[in-house]
């Protein structure tokens, strides 16, 4: 029933967690069993895979499982949620229902009716075994479905974003799995150099049914702007094209107003890799492992403490700027791992000056170790002793890895 299904638990009383643990995992099911908010919130909210269902009690040690769902929904789309609920809680749950969650089953249950409403909440597993290409955080993940669903019509698309987020890569994976990808892909580089009007006739000619990607169309001059838009109305080709944060971008006399309505309509915007910490540290543990190859004496990973650097960078040149760094690091690491040193060498000089997010950050963390210290690792207690909402207090806790 449940085969290759990831299940999140959180339950704090033994005697039920361990059963749900066990019968679920006769059922076939992957479960990850948590007993506080504080160590489920981040088992959901950044998974190593795709969680398919999170099966939640109302009441737990640090919270409730609305707080759990609150925070959650705050920065993205939680799994579907089944609440455990005693009969005091089931008002709780309703409020729950009415916000997203999928449905609650209270106290005392029967194990095949839990069985069954569990089986009830989740996705069609097609939805959920997507794999990840442009990262694991929700935003990611909403780019892959839209370049999914792209590859599946045969409509104009723009790819929008910074520089180095992969949008030739993404321009490509669309028509890899379009009905076109037995017919040419022809690239043109506007960013590479001026585009002459014949130049972008002839490509549209050597495409037939296939697909043109032009990389950086906002540097399109005002006549190829003018040939595409009318080949588009004459001929059957597939255009992908891919512009900066601005459709506008510099060294374009005039972009038509028709032409970018017919782009912006059909359009997939990439967020910096700034927005998408846990994004940063996926890629660089996807690209690790091939750089890591060339070496004559491989590292055994990237050290915790750097892959924290990871994740607090801004990444101003997105994945290009990581993956530069992450080579120069694996190339110049000298011991077992790949530390800060090696990522960022230039930090070295300044060991007595630290970015202001870092000594931010090293206060908020002496602080809270302080408040959790005087309450006896109550959450609830050092969030008042703070001024702060639990809710609030859980998210930095998670981001500073305490």
């Amino acid at each position: 029933m449940l085969e290759g299904r990831r299940i999140v638990l959180v339950e704090d009383d033994e005697i039920m967690g361990a059963s749900l643990v066990q019968r679920l995992e006769l059922e076939g099911a992957e479960v990850h069993w948590h007993r506080h908010i504080l160590r489920a919130l981040p088992a959901i909210r950044t998974p190593r895979k795709p969680v398919d269902a999170v099966i939640c009690d109302i009441r737990l040690p640090d919270g409730t499982g609305e707080d759990l769902y609150e925070t959650l929904t705050r920065t993205g789309h939680p799994p579907p949620f089944l609440f455990i609920t005693g009969q005091g809680s089931i008002d709780q749950a309703v409020r729950l229902i009415r916000s997203g969650a999928l449905d609650y089953i209270a106290k005392p249950f029967d194990i095949g009716q839990f069985l069954t409403r569990l089986t009830q909440v989740m996705q069609p597993r097609a939805d959920q075994e997507m794999p990840p290409e442009t990262g694991i955080s929700d935003a990611a993940r909403a780019v892959d479905r839209q370049v999914s669903d792209a590859a599946g019509r045969a409509s104009p698309v723009l790819l929008r974003g910074g520089p180095g987020l992969g949008k030739l890569r993404l321009a490509r994976r669309i028509h890899d799995h379009s009905d076109r990808r037995a017919a040419p892909a022809i690239i043109l580089d506007a960013l590479a150099g001026p585009v002459e009007n014949e130049t972008l006739a002839r490509a549209i000619v050597d495409v037939g049914e296939g697909s043109l990607i032009i990389v950086g169309i906002g540097r399109l001059p005002s006549d190829c702007q003018d040939l595409l838009l009318a080949r588009l109305r004459e001929r059957d080709f597939r255009l992908i094209a891919t512009a900066g944060l601005r459709l506008e971008e510099k060294g374009a006399d005039h972009f038509r107003s028709d032409l970018q309505s017919l782009l912006t309509s059909h359009e997939i915007v990439i967020p910096a890799l700034a927005e998408r910490p846990e994004d940063a540290v996926w890629l660089a543990a996807r690209l690790f492992p091939a750089m890591n190859a060339r070496r004559a004496s491989p590292l055994t990973g990237i050290a915790a403490s750097a892959e924290e650097t990871i994740r607090a960078h801004e990444w101003p040149g997105n994945g290009r700027e990581l993956r530069a760094r992450l080579l120069r690091a694996v190339e110049a690491a000298v011991g077992d791992l790949v530390l800060t040193s090696d990522l960022f060498p230039e930090r070295a000089g300044d060991a007595g000056l630290r970015s202001l997010a870092e000594v931010r950050d090293a206060a908020e963390r002496s602080q809270i170790a302080a408040a959790l210290e005087r309450t006896g690792g109550q959450v609830g207690e050092a969030a008042k002793l703070l001024r702060v909402s639990r809710t609030t207090l859980w998210e930095k806790m998670q981001k500073l890895g305490l």
